[in-house]
């Protein structure tokens, strides 16, 4: 399984000892210095059954900064991704991604059921 967090996140901290605290290993990835691609992020919002839209991280300054909750409603789910590939801030966190499934930001319950 793939671990994506901002290491500085407290939602991702926590997702981190949980993941922990139940032995899943997991290879970590930080999403500010190795954001994830198109590509990637084409295959797990189709993996993970979700929308674009709902990777995008909105309660993030970034977000806030370029004003997405105003531009998303006229974006195209191609040009959604794109934006999302150019600054891992701007993707919700933590991700978890394993064999065919992606879990976004962290539900204990959701987690538990994939991994446990």
């Amino acid at each position: 399984m793939i671990f994506v967090c901002y290491p500085k996140c407290t939602t991702c901290k926590k997702a981190m000892k949980w993941l922990d605290d139940n032995g899943i290993s997991c290879e970590i990835r930080d999403i500010k210095t190795d954001n994830p691609t198109k590509a990637e992020l084409e295959t797990w919002i189709a993996q993970s059954g979700l929308t674009a839209r709902k990777f995008f991280n909105t309660s993030g300054m970034l977000y806030r900064s370029m004003e997405l909750a105003k531009k998303l409603p006229d974006m195209t789910a191609e040009e959604m991704v794109s934006l999302l590939s150019t600054d891992g801030m701007l993707v919700k966190r933590p991700l978890l991604i394993g064999d065919g499934f992606v879990l976004v930001g962290f539900k204990e319950a959701e987690w538990a059921e994939k991994c446990l």
